[in-house]
């Protein structure tokens, strides 16, 4: 029976097996070995290597739908993802072979109805493999270069929330089948009912692992999206403000001509709203790049960033 608590890094860890026995794949996708006597969580964490409050963050929230804030910045991606790998390579080399072996040692071979039942597994076990390879090709390739300092401009995680779909009705639909339509004699019986068991155990494993994507991992995810994007704006304008340093300093019709480009303006309205002409404009516009070697608009506005030409909310907002 569950005990609904929240765990602290003070709890010994086997009480919070002993309250939650599921707990224990958690354990092992977390790479915490058995063997741990009386120390508590935080100890363990420590000799196992695992952080302890991205664990805890897990357990609390797959034992009593704890949902840590969006705005956690202390949760641990890399120790999520890593989490996730190891649960992926449980459920793919483990219980879905697993299950396929019970079902086959159970069903009558050349049955009709034993054959739609190992065809339905099949298509959901396709399913599910499929789902998982995509996240292991896709997603955590992404997120690797995330906390790399890099950024991917043509991937991010709403991408991957707007195709992370459910995978259990195939599931669902094979265990209505096996209820409703599989008579078998009593020895038969109780091995279908032990795999009725495992399956309907994946079923509530498969939604857990889910969960904990799209309620902890992805917005842990957007957060680091945020703060690479931040820190490499920061290094940029840094860049930018290393390399006029010992530059000529530029006039103040300079800046004003900097201000109007990076708001989009033409030339010609450059000179409109300065009442000069096109032709002084463009030879401000030389000095510019010659003063600054800068010969982009991208490097002009994070410039003008730099030294509070423009506002910068404005601009990355």
């Amino acid at each position: 029976m569950k005990r609904i608590k929240l765990y602290e890094a003070e709890d010994k860890m086997i009480d919070i097996i002993s309250d939650n026995y599921t707990m224990l794949q958690g354990l092992n996708a977390f790479g915490i070995r058995l063997g741990f006597g009386d120390k508590t969580v935080e100890e363990v964490c420590i000799e196992q290597g695992v952080d302890s409050y991205t664990f805890l963050t897990v357990v609390n929230y797959l034992i009593n739908g704890y949902t840590p804030k969006e705005s956690d910045e202390k949760i641990s991606v890399s120790t999520l993802l890593e989490y996730l790998r190891a649960s992926h390579r449980y459920f793919l080399d483990f219980q879905l072979p697993n299950i396929r072996r019970k079902l086959e040692e159970t069903l009558l071979q050349g049955d009709n109805l034993a054959s739609l039942i190992m065809r339905l597994y099949d298509e959901y076990a396709r399913d599910v493999t499929h789902h998982m390879k995509y996240e292991e090709k896709t997603l955590f390739p992404y997120v690797e270069a995330l906390l790399a300092g890099e950024e991917r401009p043509n991937y991010n995680v709403a991408i991957f929330s707007k195709n992370h779909s459910d995978t259990t009705a195939k599931l669902q639909e094979l265990k209505h089948i096996i209820i409703k339509y599989l008579p078998q004699d009593g020895l038969t019986n109780n091995q279908l009912t032990a795999t009725l068991f495992d399956i309907y155990n994946v079923e509530e494993w498969l939604s857990n692992h889910s969960n904990v994507e799209d309620m902890v991992f992805v917005p842990a995810i957007r957060l680091l999206e945020r703060k690479v994007k931040t820190d490499n704006t920061s290094a940029k304008i840094s860049q930018i403000i290393n390399s006029v340093d010992s530059t000529e300093s530029l006039s103040e019709r300079e800046r004003e001509i900097i201000v109007c480009l990076v708001q989009g303006m033409s030339n010609k309205e450059i000179a409109s709203h300065l009442f000069i002409s096109i032709h002084t404009v463009i030879t401000h516009r030389r000095n510019i790049s010659r003063k600054l070697q800068i010969h982009s608009l991208a490097g002009l506005t994070l410039y003008a960033i730099a030294n509070n030409l423009i506002d910068r909310n404005i601009i990355l907002g």
